[in-house]
């Protein structure tokens, strides 16, 4: 037995913008969870980018030191180390026979093809197991909010879910990838920081004075512009949310003339975009500047300075040479991380907002004993003093009837009732209260949702179409419905006829929402997926709607076939539509307001009198 209880949830909370700390370390160690399965592509990655970080080190060294100190000078005194350099130089010429500069030549080749080859490989192994990662973190996060409850999507815009799904995890690409390179940087670092220190700790001192500066403009700069990002990321999902609604909505905004009334909307929120992203791309371009300015200084700071040590013989012409190098590594690693941070900042919002989704644990109960339902179910329907509501006020209030096996039961009343509700119930796309809904005695909370909505076949009004031909349409991927039971369901509801008349009959694929086919068709499809399916309880949904006469006699007759020998609920707006009803239920402002037969009701002259009278008289259909 599960108990359900109404819990008042803030959906603000899901819609809201995260600010993104610089590091969140709970985030990241969240996300090593979806690296853990390659965790030898991300070691070999850091192995070969290590290797790739020595070879950085070992050109500069090859050239300053072994060819012009020891070979060009032909000093010994180098003053800078070489790492055992200058004798496998030494040893290269004597097993080669050749001079020493050709040997040493060819030792830089080889030490920069290997860098070639180790930081090639090492960004490909790394991408390799960023891309596996976020495909694994996309596919659970697609898995989690497929199965969220109606209600998460009824309070929650379909454009910000999309955003999380595409746009952040591509920033979680963007973040991850970023780390791999910034530790190719940071090795090098590292090393070259060691070798100046080794070479002159004078000039190590000066350059390191510079470091501090560097941060301290980073750390600024990112500070004035984490707003802007922040404003970057609700302007971009604005524009989704809004490119969203109007693509879904295009008929309506074609036959409205809404075209430039939505054109200007989107353009104001395009331009506010363009505005952010000018004045942070402005920002970005001062930064970049001032690096560049700050490391040409440097540079000719320790010109002037190590020019002095080398006519003084303090040091070699080649370690000044060598500081010169450096001195990219030692700043560059100070540029990346700064650009890592902006990265960082977005990534850790999307972050956040990922997690969030995955987190939201808002679902439908299951039952910690759930009940087996029989291969097939008689199809007893009882709802019994069933109240319920959305939000605070209820839509329905102390509903109770009984649908016995094989009966048509039909559902009528004004918008707003609640006979949309109570079929929504059923199926479970919503918390019920326990020992609120039975089927053949059984308490809908004690059965497991995909048993319960496999004995259920629902057809609404909106007939979604997947992507794919009319047979998967049909089947919706289930390997137990056969191309014969597809073939015969057809033929049953009346449609194995336009089917055939199609240019490749069942492997047609349908357009988006099934536009190349008519609204009446659509819903011909709609009844064969529920008798290739063949669920022993039937749900209509004003399945009649909006479709021409001669497509509805189709449809009518598909129907008869459909409902018979099942219990069947047929929730109309037209009267006309459930003339085969056994009974009829009347719903007004969320109660039972009469049930009977339509004799029973037309002779009571009550609710349903009236609206008998107000279609058939008038010719209007009740809204």
């Amino acid at each position: 037995m599960t108990t359900n209880t109404h819990k008042q949830r803030n959906y603000s909370a899901f819609e809201a913008d995260f600010s993104g700390a610089a590091l969140n370390y709970r985030l990241l160690k969240r996300l090593l969870r979806w690296m853990r399965p390659y965790w030898f592509t991300l070691t070999t990655s850091i192995v070969l980018v290590s290797i790739a970080s020595i070879m950085t080190i070992l050109l500069p060294i090859i050239l300053s030191v072994v060819v012009i100190d020891y070979i060009l000078k032909n000093s010994s005194e180098t003053f800078a180390p070489d790492f055992g350099l200058v004798q496998l130089t030494e040893w290269l010429a004597t097993f080669t026979g050749w001079p020493l500069l050709v040997a040493a030549s060819l030792l830089f080749v080889t030490s920069h093809l290997i860098w070639t080859f180790t930081i090639h490989f090492h960004q490909t192994t790394l991408n390799l197991a960023v891309v596996n990662t976020l495909r694994d973190l996309r596919h659970d996060l697609f898995e989690h909010l497929e199965t969220r409850p109606s209600s998460f999507y009824d309070n929650v815009a379909t454009g910000r879910i999309m955003t999380r799904v595409t746009n952040d995890i591509e920033a979680l690409y963007e973040l991850l990838r970023g780390l791999g390179s910034l530790l190719g940087e940071l090795l090098p670092f590292l090393f070259a920081l060691v070798v100046m220190i080794s070479v002159s700790f004078q000039m190590s001192l000066i350059l390191l004075c510079y470091i501090p500066i560097l941060v301290i403009v980073t750390l600024v700069f990112r500070r004035y512009s984490r707003r802007l990002f922040r404003l970057v990321r609700q302007t971009v999902a604005s524009l989704n949310q809004n490119l969203q609604e109007n693509l879904n909505g295009l008929q309506v905004v074609q036959l409205s003339n809404r075209e430039e009334f939505n054109h200007k909307r989107y353009q104001n929120i395009n331009h506010n975009n363009l505005k952010l992203e000018t004045s942070l791309m402005r920002r970005e371009t001062v930064y970049t500047s001032f690096n560049d300015s700050m490391a040409a200084v440097a540079i000719g700071i320790i010109l002037w300075f190590a020019g002095g040590k080398v006519i003084q013989n303090e040091i070699s012409l080649g370690g000044m040479i060598l500081f010169t190098r450096f001195i990219d590594m030692l700043f560059h690693p100070i540029v990346v991380l700064g650009e890592q941070i902006n990265i960082l900042f977005r990534a850790m919002a999307s972050g956040e907002r990922i997690f969030q989704a995955l987190d939201w644990d808002e679902s439908i109960h299951e039952p910690t004993k759930p009940k087996t339902l029989p291969q097939r179910i008689e199809g007893r329907v009882e709802y019994r003093n069933l109240t319920f509501s959305y939000r605070d006020e209820p839509v329905l209030k102390d509903v109770s009837f009984t649908i016995e096996p094989g009966e048509k039961l039909a559902i009528v009343g004004t918008t707003g009732s609640g006979k949309s509700t109570l079929i929504r119930l059923l199926s479970r796309l919503y918390d019920v209260p326990d020992q609120s809904i039975f089927i053949d005695g059984i308490d809908v909370n004690d059965i497991m949702t995909r048993d319960l909505r496999t004995r259920i076949g629902v057809v609404l009004q909106d007939f979604h179409i997947f992507s794919g031909t009319i047979m998967d349409n049909i089947s919706l991927g289930d390997d137990a419905i056969s191309e014969s039971k597809i073939l015969a369901a057809a033929k049953l509801v009346n449609a194995h006829h336009f089917i055939s008349t199609l240019p490749n009959g069942y492997h047609t694929v349908l357009s988006e929402r099934g536009q190349n086919i008519s609204q009446g068709q659509r819903q011909l499809l709609a009844f064969a997926r529920v008798v290739a399916a063949d669920p022993e309880l039937l749900v209509l949904d004003e399945a009649t709607a909006n479709i021409d006469t001669e497509t509805e006699l189709l449809i009518q007759d598909a129907l008869r076939k459909l409902t018979s020998g099942r219990t069947s609920i047929i929730v109309a707006h037209r009267l006309q539509t459930i003339q085969d009803s056994n009974r009829v239920l009347v719903m007004e402002n969320g109660v039972v307001a009469e049930i009977g037969t339509q004799t029973e009701l037309l002779e009571a002259k009550g609710k349903y009198f009236k609206l008998h009278q107000y279609q058939f008289q008038q010719g209007t259909p009740i809204s």
